[in-house]
C-alpha cells in the first residue's frame, strides 16, 4: 500500500483515532485481517470470525509490528475506530458472524480506504482490470497476470480473493510502482459486482461467461447476466469491455456500455479469435491467435480446452495495453496455474495421474473438467487410459440442483468415463449417481460412497498404474483430501505451480 498517516486513513474512512500518540505515524506495511500475517508498519483489520473476534487479537497485532488497528470499537491500542453499520445494505455481501454490524462497518471502511488508494494511484498511471463470469475467473486472472507482467509490475489476488474482503485487500497491495491491478469480481446477487467496481473502478472489464453457478441465489441465467453485466456498466467511455462472443448473454452486454467493445472467442465475428484448436496428451491446447493486426501460434501450459477462452480474454487485454503478439504468445505458453487446486495435474511414480480440480465446482466447470479428463485419456487412441471421476456435490444450485447433478452423472457415462465415484449422502449426490446408472448399460459405471474415506478406500483397492483420476466438488466438500491422499508419500511430476493462502482469523475471502 502507499504510505499514509493514521490521520489520513481516518479521514479517508470516516473514522476516529483512539489511543494514538502521534497521528502522523505512517502505515508503511501491509493491511492484514489475520494477526499472524501482520508485518512491521502494517494495519490490522479487526473482523468477527467463526471462532474468534479480530478485536481480541488487536494487542497481538500491535506487538507483531502493526502501527494501528482498523476496528469497530476502542481496543486499548492505537486504532482507527469506525461505526458499525446499523442497517446492512442488501446489495452488499454480508459478512458471517456479524450480528451487530461491526464487521460490516470495518469492511465498509476497508472499501473506502481501497478506493482512496486507487484514486491516488490512477493519477500515477495505474490501470485496473476487472474479471467476472460464472466460471474461469481465477484461471483468467492468473493468465492476465502473466501476459501483463512483461509490460510492468502487476498485482493480482492469490487464489480467489474476489469478495467484499478479498477485493479491497488485493487493491491495497498496490503501490506507486504498480502498473496493472488485476481483480476478480464475484457476485451472489444483483448489485455485488457494481459495489466491488465502485471500490476499484475498472479501466478494462472482462466478462467470461454466464453459467449456472449460484443459480439458486439468482434464480435464472438472465438474472446472472444482469448481475455480471454490472462490470461493463461501471466502465467509462474511455474504458474497454472484453466480451465472450461465444456466449450470447455476454455478447449482448455490448449494448450496456459506452466503452470500446472487444469480442473474443471462436465465433467468426470475434475481434480476438482462436482457430485450429488442438489438444495434447494432457489436454493442453494449441491454437492460432488471430487479431486485426496479425496472427501467432499459441501453446498453453494449463489444462483443458476451456482455457482457450480464458487465454483469448487475457490476450485481448494485453493487446489493449500495448503488448505485441509474440510477447503475448510467449507469456501464455509459460503461464501455469498459479492458484491452488485448479486443474492441478500431477503424475505418480507408478503412472497414476491425479487431476486435482477440487477447489470448487459448478455445472459448467464440472463439464469442462470431465471433458479434459477424457481428452487426456484418449490422446493415444491405441492405448487409451482408464479414467476415474471422483465427484461430490455442487452447491448453491437451488431448485435445479437435482436436475443438474443428474445431468453430470449422465454426462460422465456419455463421455465414457471408466468409473464414477460419487461421494456424499445428500439428495444431489444420489441424483448424480442415479443419472449415471440410468444412462449406463451394465450398472457398474457409478458407485455411491458415503464419504471421502470410503472413496479413498475404493481407490486404494482398484487403482491401477496408468489410471487417470479427476477429483472435483464444491469447496465445502473438501474433496482435495482425496487428491492429497493419492499423492502423499509418492514422488510426483507437477505440471502446475500452486500456492496456498491461509484463511486467518477472519472468514474466508474466497467466493465464486
Amino acid at each position: 500500500m502507499i504510505a499514509l498517516t493514521l490521520a489520513e486513513v481516518a479521514e479517508i474512512v470516516g473514522g476516529e483515532l483512539h489511543d494514538v500518540a502521534d497521528p502522523d505515524v505512517r502505515i508503511t506495511g501491509t493491511v492484514e485481517f489475520d494477526s499472524r500475517k501482520v508485518t512491521a508498519g502494517g494495519l490490522f483489520l479487526a473482523l468477527p470470525g467463526a471462532r474468534v473476534d479480530g478485536h481480541d487479537h488487536a494487542a497481538a497485532a500491535i506487538a507483531a509490528g502493526a502501527v494501528a488497528v482498523l476496528a469497530a470499537r476502542p481496543v486499548g491500542v492505537p486504532a482507527i475506530v469506525v461505526a458499525p453499520l446499523a442497517e446492512i445494505d442488501t446489495n452488499a455481501m454480508a459478512l458471517e458472524h456479524d450480528e451487530d454490524g461491526s464487521g460490516a462497518g470495518v469492511l465498509a471502511a476497508l472499501g473506502k480506504l481501497a478506493r482512496g488508494v486507487v484514486d491516488r494511484l490512477a493519477a500515477n498511471g495505474l490501470r485496473v482490470v476487472g474479471v467476472t463470469g460464472s466460471s474461469g475467473k481465477t484461471s483468467t486472472k492468473d493468465l492476465l497476470a502473466a501476459v501483463l507482467a512483461p509490460l510492468g509490475p502487476v498485482i493480482a489476488p492469490p487464489g480467489s480473493f474476489n469478495n467484499e474482503l478479498g477485493h479491497p485487500w488485493t487493491v491495497l497491495r498496490a503501490d506507486e510502482g504498480t502498473r496493472f491491478l488485476v481483480l476478480e469480481l464475484s457476485a451472489r446477487g444483483p448489485g455485488h459486482v457494481a459495489a466491488l467496481a465502485e471500490t476499484a473502478p475498472p479501466n478494462i472489464g472482462v466478462v467470461l461467461n454466464v453459467g449456472t453457478a449460484h443459480l439458486g441465489e439468482f434464480g435464472s441465467r438472465e438474472v446472472i447476466a444482469q448481475a455480471k453485466g454490472e462490470l461493463v456498466e461501471a466502465l467509462s467511455d474511455a474504458g474497454v469491455a472484453v466480451l465472450n462472443a461465444d456466449d450470447q448473454l455476454v455478447a449482448a452486454m455490448a449494448t450496456r456500455t459506452g466503452a470500446k467493445v472487444v469480442l473474443v472467442g471462436q465465433d467468426s465475428q470475434a475481434d480476438v479469435r482462436a482457430v485450429d484448436i488442438r489438444l495434447d496428451d494432457e489436454a493442453r491446447a494449441s491454437f492460432t491467435l488471430e487479431t486485426a493486426t496479425g496472427s501467432v501460434p499459441v501453446t498453453l501450459a494449463v489444462h483443458g480446452e476451456h482455457q482457450v477462452g480464458n487465454a483469448l480474454s487475457a490476450a485481448a487485454v494485453a493487446i489493449e495495453c500495448g503488448a505485441d503478439l509474440e510477447t503475448i504468445a510467449a507469456a501464455l505458453g509459460g503461464a501455469k496455474a498459479a492458484s491452488v487446486r485448479r486443474m492441478d495435474v500431477q503424475t505418480r511414480a507408478d503412472g497414476v495421474t491425479v487431476v486435482n480440480d477440487s477447489y470448487n465446482a459448478n455445472p459448467d466447470s464440472m463439464r469442462a473438467a470431465l471433458k479434459a479428463l477424457v481428452s487426456m485419456a484418449r490422446s493415444d487412441p491405441a492405448n487409451p487410459r482408464r479414467t476415474w471421476g471422483v465427484l461430490g456435490e455442487m452447491g448453491e444450485l437451488g431448485p435445479d440442483s437435482v436436475v443438474e447433478h443428474d445431468a453430470i452423472g449422465r454426462l460422465a457415462v456419455r463421455l465414457a468415463v471408466s468409473r464414477l465415484i460419487v461421494v456424499g449422502t445428500g439428495r444431489p449426490s444420489h441424483a448424480m449417481h442415479q443419472g449415471a446408472v440410468m444412462e449406463g448399460s451394465w450398472g457398474n459405471e457409478s458407485i455411491l460412497v458415503p464419504d471421502i474415506p470410503a472413496a479413498i478406500a475404493l481407490l486404494e483397492r482398484e487403482l491401477e498404474p496408468g489410471d487417470l483420476v479427476l477429483v472435483k466438488a464444491s469447496q465445502s466438500i473438501g474433496m482435495w483430501a482425496v487428491a492429497d491422499h493419492l499423492l502423499s508419500g509418492a514422488p510426483t511430476e507437477s505440471n502446475s505451480d500452486t500456492s496456498t493462502t491461509e484463511r486467518g482469523h477472519a472468514d474466508s475471502t474466497e467466493a465464486t
